[in-house]
């Protein structure tokens, strides 16, 4: 990857961000409305160590929120906890995320706390149960299917009754704290999708992975699960004629929305991740995309 020029990835990267403003991210939420897909929307920039930059991702964020209300969409937030000052000082970090939430909940406004690597799990984990016990509920979390603790986790959050996106996880871990090989995640991924959605949290099945969508989608219609106690989740740019059939389906299909002047780091990771996009990159290094 360090080897790719940052011209080139950001070329490729225009396929699945929304672009640099929050104008790009709405215009691109609502062209998604209008096939039926809704969003969640992410001001990208994260690991911020200066209470300066934290508060100017805070104060994007809450123009988020207006926006988000301003145009009457479906979107909701996902937010990034070291964005808003995880790796500055916790308490001030829960502070800036009270008050999004506040205003989230006034505008009626769901949150997503994304997940990040494991050292920020439990204290991601924690921030999520400290919302809810203000009384906050307009709050969910994400669960990574490649870790091995994940099944404790949310058997841990199930009084909370939660929203849970379920993802396979992306960042790399280890061994001792994570499974490696894919028929293991994709198992492991199955097994969490049964205690959650058995178990009445709202789940959020989010993955590109034909052979996961088919067996979640084949066990919903089985015990015929209302719809309104999962959806499926994608991102921007990926697997779109997946998206279309799971959407023709009848089913709720939310694509995550990345903005924002930070589109390096989340691309890296992304092209890392998929081999279709990285089909992308190399069609652009020899000019033939």
């Amino acid at each position: 990857m360090p080897l790719i020029p940052k011209g080139i990835v950001k070329k490729i990267s225009q396929r699945y961000i929304a672009g640099d403003s929050i104008a790009d991210a709405i215009r691109v939420a609502k062209q998604l409305e209008s096939v039926n897909v809704v969003a969640t929307i992410d001001v990208l920039g994260e690991f911020k160590t200066l209470k300066e930059q934290v508060e100017r991702e805070k104060k994007e964020t809450i123009r988020l929120l207006h926006a988000i209300k301003e145009h009457q969409l479906k979107s909701y937030l996902s937010i990034k906890l070291t964005s808003i000052g995880m790796d500055i000082d916790e308490d001030y970090c829960f502070e800036n995320l009270l008050e999004i939430v506040t205003i989230a909940s006034e505008e009626g406004i769901f949150v997503r706390l994304d997940m990040e690597n494991s050292p920020y799990t439990s204290k991601t984990l924690d921030m999520y149960r400290k919302i809810r016990e203000k009384g906050f509920s307009n709050i969910g979390v994400v669960i990574q299917a490649y870790l091995k603790r994940s099944e404790a986790d949310i058997q841990s959050l199930l009084e909370y009754k939660p929203s849970i996106r379920l993802c396979k996880g992306i960042y790399v871990e280890s061994a001792d704290i994570a499974f490696k090989d894919p028929d293991h995640i994709r198992t492991n991924y199955k097994k969490l999708y049964h205690l959650l959605i058995e178990n009445g949290a709202y789940s959020c099945l989010a993955t590109h992975d034909v052979a996961l969508i088919d067996y979640c989608l084949q066990d919903i219609e089985k015990q015929q699960f209302s719809k309104e106690q999962f959806e499926f989740q994608m991102l921007l740019g990926v697997k779109e004629e997946e998206r279309t059939k799971i959407v023709q389906k009848g089913h709720t299909m939310r694509v995550y929305i990345p903005f924002g002047e930070d589109w390096y780091g989340y691309s890296t990771r992304r092209l890392k991740e998929n081999p279709q996009i990285a089909l992308y990159v190399t069609k652009a290094l020899f000019r033939l995309g």
